[in-house]
C-alpha cells in the first residue's frame, strides 16, 4: 500500500529521543506519525528500575517509563506505527520512508532509532537482563552498594564503568578475553590504581548463574586452557561497545567511522535539509534517557522551524498552540 498523502513529520523511532520529538510536534501542529519499530522504547525496555530521570522520586521501571512518554504525545496527537524501517529514500521531498510493502512520505523527518548495547550472546544473559545484567553502570550502579560485580570488557568504556562501579560496590572484577586493555593508558592506569579492582585476563564469561531471577555470580573460562572457575557476584556489567542502529542510513547521510551520525554543532540538522537526527544515534559519549529526550526535542524545534520557513506553517514550536491545555481551560 502507498499512502500518497504528504505529512509534515515521520519520526523514525521509539525511545526516549522519538518519543520526546513526536511531543514537542505534536504539541506543535505537525501531526506526526511515529514509526516506533516492533521493539519499541528503547534500551530502557530492558532497563528495570530508573532511578535517575527527573520527575520520578520514587523510580521508574524502564518500560512504564515509556509507555508514559507514548502516552502523554499521544495525548497531543501523535500517530504510531508499531513496526520496522525497511528503506528510506531522502534524494528528493517529499521524503520516502519504507515500511514492508506500505510507503509513507513526508516533508521532514526526525532519524530517532536509537543504539544497541553490544551483548555477550548468552541465554542466561538475556534471561537477568534486567535482574542483576546491565549495560549502563551510571544508570544502575545504585543498586549495588556493597556488592561484589563483574564487568566484562577492556576499552575505555570497561574502565570507566568499573571505576564508577567502585563508588558504590565493594568489589569490581574486570573480566577481559585478552591479557592487553585496548583501553587508553590514563583510563587504564586509572582502574588498575584503584584497590576496589581485579583484573582477570584471557577470560570470558561462559554463563550468567541466578537464582529467584537474580545474578549469584557468573562462570569464567580461560581461553588458554579452557578451565572455567566460578565468581560470586551480584551484577554483571557488560560493556563491549554500543552500536548505532543507522544500517538503512549509512548511504545517504553523514556519519563516522562507527556510524554514528553527523549533525552540525549545536543542532540536529543533517547533511540534508529536512532530516534531522537525535537520541543515541548521534551520541557516542553520555547514552542517557535524558540526554536522548533532550536532543529529541531540539530535533522537534529543528524540524518545526524547517517547515515554519515553507509554505503553511506561521508559528513556530516555542509559540505553537497549545490545544489540550486551551481545550482543558475552556472546560473549567
Amino acid at each position: 500500500m502507498t499512502d500518497r498523502h504528504v505529512r509534515d513529520l515521520i519520526i523514525i523511532g521509539g525511545g526516549p529521543a522519538g518519543y520526546t520529538a513526536a511531543l514537542y510536534a505534536a504539541r506543535a501542529n505537525l501531526n506526526p506519525l511515529v514509526i516506533e519499530g516492533v521493539t519499541f522504547g528503547g534500551q530502557l525496555m530492558i532497563t528495570s528500575d530508573v532511578e535517575n530521570y527527573p520527575g520520578y522520586p520514587g523510580g521508574v521501571l524502564g518500560p512504564q517509563m515509556m509507555q508514559d512518554f507514548r502516552a502523554q504525545a499521544e495525548r497531543f496527537g501523535a500517530e504510531y506505527l508499531t513496526d520496522d524501517v525497511t528503506e528510506v529514500d531522502f534524494s528528493e521531498r517529499p521524503f520516502r520512508v519504507v515500511v514492508a510493502d506500505d510507503e509513507y512520505f513526508a516533508r521532514a523527518v526526525i532519524v530517532a532509532p536509537g543504539a544497541s548495547a553490544r551483548q555477550l550472546g548468552l541465554d542466561s544473559e538475556r534471561a537477568l537482563q534486567g535482574r542483576g545484567v546491565s549495560y549502563c553502570a551510571v544508570c544502575d550502579a545504585a543498586f549495588f552498594r556493597e556488592k561484589n560485580v563483574v564487568v566484562v570488557g577492556g576499552g575505555d568504556s570497561a574502565m570507566e564503568e568499573a571505576v564508577f562501579l567502585t563508588k558504590f560496590a565493594d568489589k569490581v572484577t574486570v573480566v577481559h578475553r585478552r591479557d592487553e586493555f585496548r583501553a587508553s593508558p590514563i583510563m587504564f592506569d586509572r582502574a588498575r590504581a584503584n584497590p576496589k579492582i581485579e583484573f582477570l585476563t584471557n577470560a570470558v564469561v561462559d554463563e550468567v548463574l541466578g537464582e529467584e531471577g537474580k545474578v549469584t555470580g557468573v562462570k569464567i573460562r580461560d581461553v588458554n586452557t579452557d578451565d572455567t572457575t566460578m565468581i560470586e557476584a551480584d551484577g554483571l556489567f557488560v560493556a563491549v561497545g554500543h552500536d548505532p542502529n543507522t544500517r538503512l542510513f549509512l548511504d545517504q547521510l553523514d556519519h563516522d567511522q562507527a556510524g554514528y551520525l553527523e549533525v552540525e554543532p549545536g543542532s540536529t540538522l543533517t547533511n540534508i535539509a529536512g532530516v534531522f537526527a537525535a537520541g543515541d544515534v548521534v551520541d557516542h559519549t553520555y547514552r542517557q534517557a535524558v540526554t536522548a529526550a533532550g536532543t529529541g526535542a531540539m530535533a522537534a524545534l529543528d524540524a518545526e522551524r524547517f517547515l515554519a520557513a515553507e509554505e503553511g506553517h506561521e508559528a513556530t514550536a516555542l509559540a505553537a498552540p497549545r490545544l489540550e491545555a486551551e481545550k482543558q481551560t475552556a472546560e473549567v
